[in-house]
């Protein structure tokens, strides 16, 4: 069976933000471990090789920028990815610590 990114589903977790298959394998991810108070650390991304290519590490970032607005904390990307995705984002800048 192959399988389709609109398979999969998004799990938001207080300091990570998942990418699973029906399954429950984690197919991406970003993680966001707590720095100080109020102020996370985005310090991982990953995609699995099946699915690089497809904007979904792009996609990941941007429900991790929401997540962190939402729940009012600032990010200290140190992950080269998000450090390039919130240079391309400048919307998101506010979230930068």
């Amino acid at each position: 069976m192959t399988r389709t990114p609109q398979d999969n589903q998004i799990e938001v977790h207080s300091h990570a933000i998942r990418y699973v298959a029906p399954d429950g394998t984690m197919l991406a991810e970003v993680t966001f471990p707590e720095e100080t108070e109020g102020t996370v650390q985005i310090n991982h991304t990953f995609v699995d090789e099946s699915l690089r290519g497809q904007g979904i590490a792009g996609m990941l970032l941007e429900q991790t920028a929401r997540e962190l607005k939402e729940t009012h904390r600032k990010a200290h990307p140190t992950c080269s990815y998000a450090v390039g995705w919130f240079a391309r984002h400048p919307e998101w800048a506010e979230l930068v610590a």
